[in-house]
């Protein structure tokens, strides 16, 4: 991030609704912004007999873990450079620590 538009505790704000952390590496002192998007969830719940529909029950999706693409807080406009965007299934944690292993450490 080269400024500081998005505060760290705004980018916190209702993490578990929108999936967002921050690593920080403890060997190269770089801070890692994290943001899961789109909805990897099934519908689920149990059918209705009468109508063949399915009901799910309240609150379903409250908690979703991830964010839309046009609600990410990383951006360019918000200060964000060197944007990366996984493949569906790679873990973050494993890409960020290969590409710190990359950095000299402090």
């Amino acid at each position: 991030m080269k400024d500081k538009q998005i505060t760290i505790k705004g980018f916190l704000i209702n993490s578990s609704d929108t999936g967002r952390f921050i690593v920080k590496s403890k060997r190269t002192g770089r801070t890692y912004f994290i943001e899961p998007q789109g909805d990897a969830h099934i519908e689920w719940g149990s059918v209705d007999q009468s109508t063949g529909k399915m009901n799910t029950k309240k609150g379903w999706k409250k908690n979703k873990g991830s964010t839309e693409r046009e609600d990410s807080l990383i951006t360019s406009d918000n200060g964000f450079d060197n944007i990366i965007t996984l493949k569906a299934g790679v873990s973050p944690i494993k890409y960020i620590e290969d590409i710190d292993n990359k950095y000299d450490s402090l």
